[in-house]
């Protein structure tokens, strides 16, 4: 289970992202645990091999909010990351950047199911 204390050691900032969420914990942790099994990871990855740079800037973007509004550092550093070069439509391979940010989802996954 999901913690507090656990998201601190990951590095997010969980109370900044707890204060979003007017200091309802339950809330928090509810919607933190919904990040490891978002679609929206698959969709960036899939949009990204087939070099569809506009739907992968927008899974990025999608992305990018919901971490950012969760305060979920780790991912959120790497997200803006993507969006950014996605959003000047830079010719790059993504794939270093996107096992990144899938590692730290995985990383999250685990922290929720312990």
């Amino acid at each position: 289970m999901i913690t507090i204390e656990k998201l601190n050691s990951f590095g997010a900032n969980a109370a900044e992202g707890l204060a979003r969420c007017f200091g309802n914990e339950a809330l928090y942790l509810k919607l933190v645990m919904t990040i490891p099994d978002d679609a929206v990871f698959d969709r960036l990855k899939q949009k990204l091999e087939s070099k569809d740079l506009d739907g992968a800037f927008e899974a990025a973007h999608a992305l990018k909010g919901v971490l950012g509004n969760l305060s979920l550092t780790p991912l959120y550093a790497i997200a803006v990351e993507i969006t950014e070069h996605l959003r000047n439509r830079t010719q790059m391979d993504y794939s270093e950047l996107l096992a990144k940010l899938l590692e730290k989802r995985d990383e999250l996954g685990k922290l929720c199911n312990e």
